[in-house]
Order: C-alpha cells, then structure tokens, then sequence
C-alpha cells in the first residue's frame, strides 16, 4: 500500500515539473576548429521538450493511483 501511495506521490509532483518546465536544457562544447595547436571550441544549448500533456497524464494517473491506495486501506 505504501509503495502504491509513494507512486502516486511521484507521479503528480513529476507531472507539476513537467508542466512547469516544459523542457530540459544542457550544453554541450563541441570543437569548432582543430588546426594543428589552435583549437576553438563551441558551446551548443540543446533542448528536449516535455509535451505538457505528458504533465497532465502523470497527475491524472497519480491522482487515479493515489485514490486507488486509498480505498484499499
């Protein structure tokens, strides 16, 4: 019961960041020019988007889990 209870906890406090956010954001440095010693080096921004109804799809589910938990106790 615990681990269902846990689970739907999860799942609507994901589902707030993911609609919250509605992305993840990381950089990454690439080499731009390798001549012989000169080396420059580029820094990329790269973005995966979080489709908010995947936000609401988590807290939907964590609300239906949650009650689920509820009435088996």
């Amino acid at each position: 019961m615990k681990n269902l209870l846990l689970a739907s906890l999860l799942m609507i406090i994901l589902g707030v960041v993911a609609l919250t956010y509605q992305g993840i954001t990381y950089t990454t440095t690439e080499k731009a020019i390798d001549i012989g010693p000169l080396q420059i080096t580029a820094e990329r921004t790269h973005t995966i988007p979080l489709l908010p109804i995947l936000g609401v799809i988590a807290i939907v589910g964590g609300v239906v889990l949650f009650v689920a938990s509820r009435r088996k106790t």
